[in-house]
């Protein structure tokens, strides 16, 4: 397993996303409540309980820098399999 590790550097963020073909998304009814939506990431055959939008990554982006967040994640989760455990956490800037 590998130590989870915490960033906000764009370029790292979707180049780890995309190594699990994931796509940045939102939840689409959170956005009418303001603040842009509630972000998600959709990874191919994962299970989402919520109705998601994708949307492009510049506007994807534009939303973690606005609402403050950081993105922590592991590169392995089991030996052998890259994980896509993630979390956004709050900026310390």
């Amino acid at each position: 397993m590998s130590t989870p590790r915490t960033t906000t550097d764009h370029d790292e963020i979707r180049a780890w996303v995309e190594a699990r073909d994931g796509a940045p998304a939102r939840v689409p009814a959170a956005e009418a409540q303001g603040g842009g939506g509630v972000l998600r990431l959709d990874f191919t055959g994962g299970a989402s309980s919520e109705d998601i939008e994708h949307i492009p990554w510049d506007e994807w982006l534009d939303l973690f820098d606005d609402q403050g967040l950081a993105f922590t994640h592991k590169d392995i989760d089991v030996p052998g399999e890259e994980s896509t455990y993630f979390d956004f956490t709050p900026r310390h800037d």
